[in-house]
């Protein structure tokens, strides 16, 4: 096992490592969904019970129960994995936050992702990386967080995630339904290039 694994190992019978809490903690601070404890303890080689006993720890230190203050976030199991959210007591404001957020213009590579999933909907993000050339996860979290779109469902061959414009996409469009978008061949050099590059990655 490497170095690093191998000082994850070592626990003392009075404290929990340091090391452990914040390599948890940078773990779960990247996560966009709940994760299991069974692929916390995976990914840092440590036992089962020992990550039950980090997760309860960082908890409570968010809580406050440790002698600082509360904090803004919490950590919470919730369908069967461990997440980090915004604090319940704070949902007025960060509400606003995220409402007055979506009046904010687009950034060029949100516009260019959104005009994806448009006309390719239901899309996965590796389908719209593929097509735009770069990294998206990003900007498909900001266009969920914006209501510009929605889960769609798994993908029946591989099981990823799919996505596809929401109503309230169509509303600040001005649009009636997905009919009323403007013709996408007159933009592309040619159109069948995406199916070539569905079937390259599907």
């Amino acid at each position: 096992m490497s170095e690093q694994g191998t000082r994850y190992e070592t626990v003392t019978d009075d404290a929990l490592p340091e090391q452990h809490l914040t390599a948890l903690e940078a773990v779960l601070m990247v996560v966009d969904e709940p994760v299991p404890a069974a692929d916390l303890a995976s990914v840092m080689g440590l036992p089962a019970g020992q990550i039950a006993e980090l997760l309860a720890e960082l908890a409570a230190e968010y809580r406050g129960e440790r002698g600082g203050r509360a904090r803004g976030f919490e950590l919470r199991e919730v369908g069967g994995g461990w997440r980090i959210f915004s604090a319940p007591a704070h949902a007025d404001v960060v509400g606003r936050f995220v409402l007055d957020g979506q009046t904010a213009r687009l950034t060029q590579a949100s516009l260019e992702t959104l005009a994806v999933v448009a006309y390719r909907q239901p899309v996965t993000r590796g389908r719209i990386s593929a097509i735009r050339g770069v990294n998206v996860d990003g900007v498909v979290r900001t266009l969920l967080a914006r209501g510009l779109v929605e889960e769609a469902g798994p993908d029946e061959e591989g099981g990823a995630m799919r996505y596809r414009t929401s109503t309230y996409f169509l509303e600040r469009l001005g649009l009636t339904s997905l009919d009323d978008l403007p013709p996408l061949a007159p933009y592309l050099p040619d159109a069948g290039s995406l199916d070539d590059i569905d079937g390259v990655i599907g």
